[in-house]
């Protein structure tokens, strides 16, 4: 590695500290009413709450190989009217823990996910992240089971946070097209797991993006992030994904891909509840500016909403007109 390279690198990692995730336990609740919100028509519509009233329950049941119970997050009226839910599996944080995203996670609940997570603070290979998943399809399937015949099981997407957001790539790329969708947030470049300095146990897990052949994906990054930088010194050919930049130009073309920063918030800003968790230096404005976004994407995806997925058709969508992001790049023409 020259000199130049391990100089660029390195001053990606300066600020690096115990923000990879807050140790601070979140407090389940319910959601309330986006206030002063976005304008625009998809990202304001997917930003309140969805239809859906829901239902939670930390430790729901046993267990992944690791022995970690599984948390989850559901509608309260599973199937009405015929609907098959869509999953969706979560990775968390180093050293964090489910229900410190529970106010994300019940978002996309009330917009008729079904989500699940390992409690598990170290998530970066993806592999409890997809048996998670494999406990859902088996749930369908049990006629003992709240979710017996009320899940889509033909539509699973994958979201994280930091090393759960290298999870969400590792598992759709173990997946072998089961995950339709991943959505990794805050997606720590490969400095992270590559370079000789001291790191959170996990973070030495790396990930590909160019193994990633089949379904789509969406990088998410909030631009006070110094884990997670939007753009990068050199090409990723060069040195490597170390951004949402790289890891978006690293994808495949024939994978359907967006990227897209929000401006201001910092590495922890998606734990919001909906403000910021107290003491939490990781975090700057909260979570609500990602509810949009990320519900829609998944709207799009895994239930084929059109309205949702204007907003990421490239150059003319929502998405490329919004104030409150940057660094917008999609290959998706319609």
């Amino acid at each position: 590695m020259t000199s130049r390279l391990r100089q660029c690198l390195v001053v990606l990692v300066t600020a690096i500290t115990a923000m990879v995730a807050s140790g601070v336990t979140a407090q389940a609740g319910g959601i309330p009413a986006s206030a002063a919100g976005p304008t625009s028509t998809v990202e304001s519509t997917f930003s309140a709450p969805g239809p859906w009233e829901v239902a939670k329950e930390k430790g729901f049941s046993c267990c992944d190989s690791s022995g970690n119970r599984f948390d989850i997050w559901y509608p309260t009226d599973l199937g009405a009217n015929g609907v098959r839910h869509p999953i969706i599996t979560w990775g968390d944080g180093t050293f964090a823990h489910p229900y410190q995203y529970d106010y994300l996670l019940s978002h996309l609940a009330s917009w008729g996910f079904v989500v699940v997570a390992p409690d598990n603070t170290n998530t970066g290979s993806g592999q409890e992240m997809l048996e998670a998943v494999d406990f859902l399809v088996h749930q369908n399937s049990d006629p003992s089971s709240i979710f017996y015949q009320k899940l889509d099981t033909d539509n699973i997407g994958a979201m994280g946070h930091s090393q759960g957001a290298v999870g969400t790539l590792n598992a759709a790329i173990r997946a072998g097209g089961t995950i339709r969708t991943a959505v990794p947030i805050e997606l720590p470049g490969q400095y992270m797991c590559t370079l000789g300095l001291p790191k959170p146990e996990g973070m030495t897990i790396c990930t590909d993006p160019r193994q990633l052949t089949t379904g789509s994906v969406l990088y998410v990054n909030g631009s006070g992030s110094p884990i997670s930088p939007s753009t990068q010194p050199l090409p990723w050919e060069q040195i490597g994904p170390q951004s949402a930049e790289g890891y978006y130009g690293a994808t495949p073309d024939s994978v359907e891909k967006a990227r897209a920063t929000l401006n201001g918030p910092n590495h922890n800003d998606i734990q919001g509840q909906p403000g910021c968790p107290p003491n939490d230096p990781g975090c700057v404005s909260g979570v609500q500016g990602f509810l949009g976004v990320l519900t829609a994407w998944n709207m799009d995806k895994l239930r084929g909403d059109a309205h949702a997925h204007s907003a990421f058709v490239s150059g003319t969508g929502e998405l490329f007109s919004q104030t409150t992001w940057s660094n917008q790049a999609s290959n998706i023409t319609g």
